[in-house]
């Protein structure tokens, strides 16, 4: 991410990332910005998100085609998100069964999505499947869907969100600091700050795997934030030391 340039080397370039606000995430759309995929002739793009409306495809196309280059498969898998203590009062942390349901209907679609990249398909994956709308009138679901999109928007240009903030409970263990992709934390005096110099890519593993729950976000304009009395719902599969090893790697 670090590179002026990323160059692809593989025929089949594919790009798969959760869904934030409504569209793709901050990392994802610097990515798309500084690949030359010249060597490319295969792109499939899949998102995952909690059953949102997802309006982030035609950005991919509008990057790809900048490039020459068209998506020639996109697919939505319906998952748990990690974001619901910030946004819902009444958020309950999914259940081992709710998990293991999720995943058996993941793995029938990512069955679907691996045999048309290996035969190289065409396949354009209309939304049928939005399980949360953003509101019961058309109009309004429409206007409040497209001000979201632009707020994410507008957030990479006056330098990222600076919504989060440690409370007493904090030790300075250290972990989120660990976890933090765009390493916007610094540990400073045993306590975490979020560099506002340092953009922040929102995957929210601060928040999810802070042992102590210490990690909380302060309200902003039209959105309560419930983190100080809601659970937290980090990665099932993945800990904190393996996001962390990762992130070395690839630094």
């Amino acid at each position: 991410m670090h590179n002026d340039v990323i160059q692809t080397k593989g025929k089949s370039i594919g790009f798969v990332f959760p869904c934030h606000a409504l569209t793709i995430p901050v990392a994802v759309k610097h990515f798309l910005k500084k690949i030359d995929p010249k060597s490319s002739e295969y792109f499939f793009a899949v998102v995952t998100r909690y059953g949102t409306v997802f309006k982030g495809f035609d950005k991919i196309i509008k990057l790809l085609n900048k490039k020459n280059k068209i998506i020639n498969s996109q697919f939505i898998i319906n998952m748990c998100h990690n974001e619901a203590p910030r946004s819902n009062k009444n958020y309950i942390v999914p259940s081992e069964s709710d998990i293991k349901n999720i995943e058996k209907s993941a793995i029938k679609k990512i069955d679907l999505i691996s045999s048309t990249i290996a035969n190289q398909y065409s396949i354009i994956e209309k939304d049928t499947t939005v399980l949360a709308k953003t509101s019961s009138n058309t109009i309004s679901s429409v206007l409040i869907e497209n001000f979201v999109v632009f707020l994410m928007d507008l957030s990479e240009y006056i330098g990222g969100v600076n919504y989060f903030y440690h409370d007493d409970e904090c030790n300075g263990c250290g972990v989120c600091e660990k976890v933090c992709l765009s390493k916007k934390i610094k540990i400073v005096e045993k306590k975490p700050v979020w560099q506002k110099n340092v953009l922040c890519y929102m995957c929210y593993a601060c928040l999810n795997y802070c042992p102590r729950q210490s990690v909380q976000i302060k309200n902003i304009p039209y959105v309560k934030s419930y983190t100080t009395n809601n659970p937290r719902y980090p990665h099932p599969y993945a800990t904190a030391n393996e996001i962390s090893a990762q992130k070395e790697r690839h630094s």
